[in-house]
């Protein structure tokens, strides 16, 4: 079974930028089904895309994900109940782990809303947090990507 093993952060200022490491990620995501036991969400990052299997929210959660052609991704964005997400991924590296920040550009209202993750190797792991980090909200259902697309933290 895929396990992913992620703490997610809101971002409290820009000093993750002058760490970013290579351009940003355009990234479109929307979101075929949602319910308590899973949700299957479609992405277009850049030239690739994927459909992923997520179980239920937290530090620890089933994950499937398989890449799919292009076109298919773009015609499955049209089969989705809600307006698909639009963000702008930044990979930053932060002492041994590879931090993600996620600038929100759609729908509208979350413009502006700036998160960050890092994938652990395990749930024990303790990664060093960057000083432009502010509130931990990795159990906080609210700030999961899916109930994004449908309401506002």
């Amino acid at each position: 079974m895929g396990i992913e093993i992620e703490r997610k952060f809101l971002v409290a200022g820009d000093g993750w930028r002058q760490a970013a490491s290579g351009p940003g990620m355009p990234i479109r995501q929307g979101y075929l089904s949602t319910n308590a036991t899973a949700v299957v969400r479609v992405r277009r990052a850049g030239p690739c895309a994927f459909l992923t299997i997520k179980g239920p929210g937290g530090l620890v959660r089933a994950e499937f994900e398989y890449e799919i052609p292009p076109q298919d991704a773009e015609d499955m964005l049209t089969l989705c109940a809600e307006v698909p997400l639009a963000k702008t991924r930044w990979p930053v590296p932060h002492e041994g782990h590879l931090w993600t920040v996620d600038v929100f550009e759609a729908p509208a209202r979350l413009a502006g809303l700036v998160l960050a993750e890092v994938e652990l190797p395990h749930a024990e792991a303790v990664p060093a947090l960057p000083d432009w980090l502010g509130r931990e909200v990795t159990g906080d259902p609210r700030y999961a990507n899916a109930a994004l697309a449908k309401a506002n933290p």
